[in-house]
């Protein structure tokens, strides 16, 4: 059985680190496009609001269905397991930190990554071995600026606005566990909160929701922007940057919860 030769494995090294160069010089463009003013024209924002319509609002009831039931049986799971070994209380401290700073950003991440990621990466893949950008480019018009930025901003929007959605569902969901119907554990409850919450913890939160929100546009639309012109490797293309979304994902999940508990 033979090894992989030290020349394939170097060359295969340098291809891997110059694709990774790609995507972090592609997110950097597009972060400085985005926060120029006079990137928005008519068009950009026609693409951009399509985009979060598409991601955010289109899946909106079936989001909430689907995250309340998670939050609901994963809250009833933590207080039962704490009461069972005395540590009731802690069990709030618990449920908003396990869902609101853990599970739900991931959910989110990967429920628009598995409805807009896959599309974008597909549309995008497509456009690329059709010509779209060249063309858009000949005619005098910006393909970064009117097709890619705003896929990238609108899917950023998207995850973080459902970020904030599902927190607040689990929020809601845990005082209703909790205290019922009552108003009398709105004191401790939002005590809980803020003991939480700190601004250092949500400022990491929102950066955590904005990375996620970033890497599922920018990874997809960087990897269909390397695929090659034949339509039949298309589908290769597209796993991909499947692939390597879900391994970002990970990673700034992983250096998330480093930084916070390591």
């Amino acid at each position: 059985m033979h090894g992989i030769p030290f020349h394939d494995l170097g060359a295969r090294l340098a291809a891997w680190i110059a694709s990774w160069r790609r995507v972090f010089e592609f997110g950097a463009r597009a972060l400085v496009m985005a926060a120029s003013p006079s990137a928005y024209d008519a068009t950009t924002r026609n693409v951009m609001a399509k985009q979060i319509y598409f991601t955010a609002w289109q899946i909106l009831p079936g989001f909430v269905l689907v995250c309340a039931l998670l939050c609901y049986v994963v809250i009833r799971i933590v207080v039962s397991t704490a009461v069972q070994y005395g540590l009731s209380d802690y069990g709030l401290s618990m449920v908003l930190r396990l869902l609101v700073l853990e599970l739900i950003p991931v959910f989110v991440a990967l429920f628009v990554a598995l409805r807009s990621g896959a599309a974008i990466n597909t549309e995008v893949t497509l456009m690329h071995i059709r010509g779209d950008l060249e063309a858009l480019q000949a005619r005098g018009d910006d393909p970064m600026r009117h097709e890619l930025v705003p896929r990238v901003v609108g899917s950023a929007v998207s995850v973080v606005a459902l970020t904030v959605l599902g927190g607040t569902i689990a929020l809601l969901l845990a005082y209703f566990a909790l205290y019922g119907f009552s108003p009398w554990g709105l004191t401790e409850y939002t005590r809980a909160i803020g003991q939480t919450f700190d601004p250092t913890v949500t400022l990491g939160l929102g950066l955590k929701a904005l990375f996620f929100g970033l890497a599922v546009a920018v990874i997809p639309i960087t990897a269909s922007l390397e695929a090659s012109r034949e339509i039949r490797l298309a589908p290769i293309a597209v796993l991909n940057g499947m692939v390597r979304l879900f391994l970002t994902l990970t990673m700034i999940e992983g250096a998330s919860l480093a930084a916070k508990y390591i």
